[in-house]
């Protein structure tokens, strides 16, 4: 079952708890512990750059990582 990306769902969310939702929105189950990590430091950079929410910056990396899935997925 798919998650949904509204913000909120990720405030308190740990990195094991971030993985399986990777793995529902289409990332390989074996990559998405290390992904896990690498959304979350990415995440903490653009609240700093760009002032966003940790939140917010979450939900903006997993709605791009969903879309290059949902393309391979497509074939594109």
């Amino acid at each position: 079952m798919e998650r949904a990306l509204h913000p909120h769902f990720f405030f308190g969310m740990d990195l094991k708890e971030l993985a399986d939702a990777l793995v529902g929105l289409g990332c390989p189950p074996v990559k998405s512990p290390d992904m896990a990590q690498q959304l979350d430091k990415r995440a903490r950079q653009l609240m700093s750059e760009r002032g966003q929410s940790y939140e917010d910056a979450l939900a903006h990396l997993l709605g791009l990582m969903r879309q290059g899935w949902a393309a391979k997925e497509r074939g594109l």
